[in-house]
């Protein structure tokens, strides 16, 4: 255990200087740079986040109200200005963060590999796709307009259920449909991937087929198909069906040529 050490600077140290700077120098990122260096800029955000302030303003004058022990924190700079900050936010390169995240996310992986919580006993991950829409300041985003008069990003999520840990997400405008992140990803054979009925499009759904991936997707009611054959279920399991079907539909079948397997269940109450 960590003695005489604030609890911030012992949080901080999980993301050593030696990976930091790598990420900056891939970037250039404190060329030129006097008062604020990016791990600085960093260290304040992360303060923000941990004790909850809501503004730039109130990192700065939170981390100014306690200058005299910024060192013990692990800062360099013993005074912080809101327009240094706020000129930092908008102007650094903020492919700095996207490699630490990615850094990040990789290292909290590795910690879940055994995880025993997980009670499903599957070979491959498995992955549910999601997405959330964050309202922003129509003032301050104008170039993220999304309706209504308001402002807006999505946010499309692979989350690792080994964990509960994000693999990987994009950001996008608000108005960007849900189907359009599978055309990014790149799926991992033997994985299965959750989603929703969002994401229903036969041609994609066929991509994560040919990468020799699995997926779960709730059907609409509009889906058009027939019964090859059905299998016997335990009903008190909350199974109601368990069939092989083929797509009816002229587009459909030709973009998903294969069988599929549809699976009705009701959530039995214990």
């Amino acid at each position: 255990m960590h003695q005489g050490k604030y609890i911030f600077s012992q949080i901080v140290e999980f993301v050593t200087q030696y990976e930091f700077n790598k990420c900056v120098e891939r970037y250039n990122g404190n060329n030129r740079i006097r008062n604020l260096s990016c791990r600085d800029q960093f260290l304040a955000l992360v303060f923000g986040q941990l004790t909850n302030l809501r503004s730039l303003r109130g990192i700065v004058l939170c981390l100014n109200a306690h200058s005299d022990i910024l060192y013990h924190l692990g800062f360099k700079s013993d005074r912080f200005t809101l327009s240094t900050m706020a000129r930092a936010n908008e102007n650094r390169d903020w492919r700095i963060y996207q490699d630490l995240a990615k850094l990040l996310i990789d290292r909290a992986r590795k910690l879940y590999i055994n995880d025993n919580d997980f009670k499903l006993e599957l070979d491959g991950a498995v992955y549910a796709l999601d997405s959330t829409i964050i309202e922003l300041c129509l003032s301050t985003f104008k170039w993220a307009y999304f309706e209504l008069g308001k402002s807006a990003v999505k946010i499309h999520t692979q989350l690792d259920l080994r964990g509960n840990i994000p693999s990987y997400f994009y950001i996008t405008e608000a108005k960007k449909h849900d189907i359009n992140f599978l055309d990014i990803l790149e799926f991992e054979a033997g994985a299965i991937y959750v989603m929703d009925r969002g994401y229903l499009d036969f041609e994609r759904l066929w991509k994560i087929r040919q990468a020799e991936s699995f997926f779960l997707v709730r059907a609409k009611d509009s889906l058009s198909f027939e019964r090859i054959y059905t299998n016997k279920v335990d009903r008190s399991t909350g199974l109601r069906c368990d069939q092989i079907i083929r797509l009816k539909n002229f587009y459909s079948k030709k973009h998903y040529p294969e069988k599929l397997r549809r699976i009705k269940f009701y959530l039995v109450d214990e």
